[in-house]
């Protein structure tokens, strides 16, 4: 039987205790509109370039917090995202780390990641 499984990820989901609070958060920190449909009352996409993110409240338990980042958000210019996060208050869980990366939480404590590309 040849392989029916695709080489490539589709989307990447995040659980959220709030839908809407954090449509709000995620767009505003990424500079995207935040006038897309709540689909089904629970999930809702970030359209990214590349693979898109859907943010899913029906999935949220405390146990499922992504605690360490599955992903993380491409940058050019790693410093000036690291004051960009501070400056939005946002929980740094990292310093720059090798010149390249750093951690941070979203509201509900989903580890997330920027890194120089």
């Amino acid at each position: 039987m040849v392989n029916p499984i695709s080489k490539e990820i589709g989307t990447i989901f995040i659980p959220v205790s709030n839908v809407e609070k954090a449509r709000d958060w995620y767009c505003e920190l990424l500079g995207l509109p935040a006038d897309g449909e709540i689909k089904l009352g629970h999930l809702y996409v970030l359209s990214l370039d590349g693979i898109n993110i859907v943010l899913d409240s029906k999935i949220y338990q405390p146990e499922n917090i992504i605690s360490t980042p599955l992903f993380h958000f491409n940058t050019n210019h790693i410093k000036d995202a690291y004051q960009y996060i501070h400056g939005k208050g946002v929980e740094v869980t990292t310093e720059i780390e090798h010149g390249h990366w750093f951690n941070f939480k979203d509201p509900d404590g989903n580890h997330l990641m920027i890194c120089r590309c």
